[in-house]
């Protein structure tokens, strides 16, 4: 944040501003102290939001918000851990049909209850659920 704050770069310090609001929100609500899995699960929150609303500016030709929602999203993956790459993610989802002995459609719910914590802030979750419905469909 200081960082951020000496190199007068606005849309940084916004962002982490909006992320530290989240993440105490968060721990006021649950009364908890977060740890790092629980953060990242904030942070991909945030991510999911803004990307929603890309997609609602984008339809609604409001490039200039979407801009804004875009940058945004550029700074909360930086806090993030490196991304799995495609082949790593189907290694392990290949690992985890195989695991859980998933043999259709109807054991999706357990193939993902398997694989999010081996993934979980590494690669979105939105792709993982459509590469589990190609492999067991």
């Amino acid at each position: 944040m200081k960082t951020a704050m000496r190199a007068k770069d606005s849309v940084r310090l916004g962002t982490i501003r909006l992320l530290q609001a989240a993440i105490k929100q968060r721990e006021v609500d649950e009364r908890i102290e977060l740890n790092d899995t629980d953060v990242i699960g904030v942070i991909e929150k945030m991510l999911k939001q803004r990307r929603d609303s890309i997609a609602a500016y984008d339809s609604a030709n409001r490039q200039d918000l979407a801009d804004v929602e875009k940058a945004e999203v550029l700074v909360l993956q930086t806090y993030l851990p490196q991304q799995l790459t495609e082949a790593e993610v189907a290694e392990i989802l290949e690992k985890v049909v195989v695991e859980t002995g998933a043999a259709g459609v109807r054991d999706m719910s357990k193939v993902m209850a398997a694989i999010k914590p081996l993934v979980v802030g590494r690669a979105d979750m939105a792709k993982i659920s459509g590469l589990i419905k190609a492999r067991l469909g």
